[in-house]
């Protein structure tokens, strides 16, 4: 094999560990990832996992990294070029409750399940959600304030209380839909958005 083959290989190795790794840990928790239950998963000996990653921790960080990427390439990419403000924030809410609804993890939404699962104590990991989540809401915030700008939202607005209201219709879906059977959560998410924008269709 050659050497640009072996460098496609591994990291064709890689990404299929840590798929693994995001599919587990939406079922059971970011600590229920360990080398061993990977092995098994995936039909790898312990050694081939543990030599891409070199520790459960930085195996937990880079699946944290990869559920970031999935909710920027889902949620921020297909909006970020329309126009900051209104626009962008219902256009991002609308992609953020699908994003929430039908994440692609077989447990819900990782995203939300891992802030749950760390939101309490202290490292890297923590550090690492937190990190992500901070410039979520930074984007939110620079939208809200660009609204009311714009004259498309009240002054004084307090964009934080806006931004909190936002993130806990979206983080109540996947209990709504997983839990409770809920197959409206989607439509009631993103009704309850528009009515914290001010924001009605019909208009």
């Amino acid at each position: 094999m050659t050497g640009r083959a072996s460098a496609q290989a591994a990291l064709e190795t890689r990404r299929s560990v840590l798929r693994a790794a995001s599919e587990l840990a939406s079922m059971e928790g970011l600590d229920s990832v360990t080398i061993g239950r990977l092995a098994d998963r995936l039909g790898m000996s312990k050694a081939g996992v543990i030599g891409q990653f070199r520790s459960k921790e930085k195996l937990q960080l880079e699946t944290v990294d990869l559920v970031m990427e999935d909710f920027r390439t889902q949620v921020w990419q297909p909006v970020r070029h329309l126009d900051a403000g209104l626009p962008r924030l219902l256009a991002a809410c609308a992609a953020w409750v699908r994003y929430a609804a039908d994440p692609g993890y077989p447990g819900g939404c990782l995203l939300t399940q891992v802030t749950y699962d760390y939101d309490a104590r202290t490292g890297l990991v923590h550090d690492r959600i937190a990190e992500g989540r901070a410039r979520w809401r930074d984007s939110l915030r620079r939208d809200i304030d660009g609204a009311v700008a714009a004259g498309d939202l009240p002054p004084g607005t307090d964009a934080p209380q806006v931004v909190y209201g936002l993130e806990s219709l979206a983080a109540g879906i996947t209990p709504a839909r997983l839990l409770h059977g809920d197959d409206e959560t989607e439509r009631w998410a993103l009704r309850g958005m528009h009515a914290i924008l001010g924001f009605s269709p019909m208009k």
